[in-house]
């Protein structure tokens, strides 16, 4: 069955992206809480895909900080003193003001919809009118009393959303997904249409992966270091032996694109490249048949547009093990594995990982950051391999 999604129209975007200083009236000045002009104007809803949003086009607002719920969906993040507060995505800055209960405030209109609420600052940065990017300082962090923290929300037409809807509080990473915000009488609603293969966080312990690691390597810092080197040739397996890439890891056609295109004949086995277990197994949006893999050593594998999965969710895989078939299913043009690799939720170059000429594992040593960022340094010669597995 096809859904028709209303989305948000590309005047209304442009509207927004460039609000002026002076189109603020003096209420959206002044007021936390006010509805946006004309974002339903054309609908009772509209979709926003951030399937397809650029690492530096997002940024949490603190990010070394620590979030928790707090009331009426709002966050609280604890920080230390003087750390900077960042704009979430690009945008106008509304409002900018002491506003009790929040003390100095800021909120940010954004071109999809949504508006970001940053209060308790102890300083704020900019001015109403600023136009602002993912990223940018625009608050020093505040708190009371002994407590230093930035109470943060997101909001829709000027009504409260659960942010954990749409963002990780423990891995501080946007969800790639597609969400319908919907108004509802004088509230608004926001549902997931389709979802992210990487969101669950905890599904793989749910289902019984206990000893695997968790989905944020990276613990609580803001680097992750895999030494591949220190794999040892049974514990790895190229996913298509004998495939040749089609399309490589990057911008294709003016969108990006997360993963390698492998390709050798249709029905072909698709191989486990890690021990792990299964994620995900299902029809996912444009990818078709997906299969998502969570492994030890830190990893996440995506394997796509097959035209059969043959594991389902929970399941434990061994290395080399068929997990799928070769397909077009999804948004696909030929039969072929479209095979992605993450850390943290965050899509990386898949080349970082495999030699897709010699289809051999790297010896790498990849240091990878939660800004979306990996740096390579050669280790075959300083590093030991791990012993042969029994």
């Amino acid at each position: 069955m096809q859904f028709r999604l209303p989305v948000l129209s590309l005047t209304l975007l442009l509207a927004l992206a460039v609000q002026a200083k002076d189109e603020f009236t003096p209420l959206e000045r002044q007021s936390i809480s006010v509805e946006t002009p004309g974002l339903f104007a054309r609908s009772d809803s509209f979709t926003i895909d951030f399937n397809y949003l650029k690492p530096e086009q997002f940024c949490f607002p603190l990010p070394v900080g620590k979030a928790v719920p707090g009331k009426d969906y709002n966050i609280e993040i604890t920080s230390t003193k003087g750390d900077a507060v960042k704009a979430m995505f690009d945008g106008t800055v509304r409002l900018s003001r002491n506003n009790p209960p929040f003390g100095n405030v800021i909120v940010v209109r954004h071109a999809n919809g949504l508006e970001t609420v940053y209060g308790r600052n102890a300083q704020n940065m900019v001015k109403v009118g600023d136009h602002v990017k993912a990223g940018q300082t625009i608050a020093i962090i505040g708190g009371e009393g002994d407590r230093c923290y930035c109470e943060f929300a997101m909001m829709v037409n000027g009504r409260r959303i659960n942010p954990e809807i749409l963002i990780g509080l423990k891995t501080h990473r946007l969800l790639r997904q597609t969400v319908m915000c919907k108004r509802q009488g004088f509230g608004i609603s926001v549902s997931v249409v389709e979802p992210d293969p990487w969101a669950d966080a905890s599904l793989a312990n749910k289902q019984g992966g206990k000893g695997l690691e968790a989905s944020d390597p990276f613990g609580g810092g803001t680097k992750f270091v895999l030494n591949l080197a220190n794999v040892a040739r049974e514990d790895w397996c190229y996913p298509l032996p004998g495939a040749k890439v089609i399309s490589p890891y990057g911008q294709r056609s003016g969108r990006r694109h997360t993963g390698v295109d492998l390709k050798t004949k249709p029905n072909d086995d698709i191989l486990a490249a890690f021990d792990g277990v299964v994620t995900m197994s299902q029809v996912y949006s444009g990818y078709g048949n997906c299969v998502v893999l969570r492994h030890a050593n830190g990893l996440e594998t995506l394997y796509s547009h097959n035209s059969k999965n043959l594991v389902k969710v929970g399941d434990h895989v061994r290395v080399g093990q068929r997990i799928a078939l070769t397909g077009r299913t999804g948004r696909a043009s030929t039969e072929h594995l479209h095979f992605e690799v993450r850390v943290g939720g965050r899509p990386y170059n898949p080349n970082l990982i495999f030699d897709h000429v010699g289809q051999r594992l790297k010896t790498d040593r990849v240091t990878f950051t939660k800004g979306g960022q990996a740096t390579v340094a050669g280790s075959a010669a300083a590093a030991k391999k791990k012993p042969a597995r029994k």
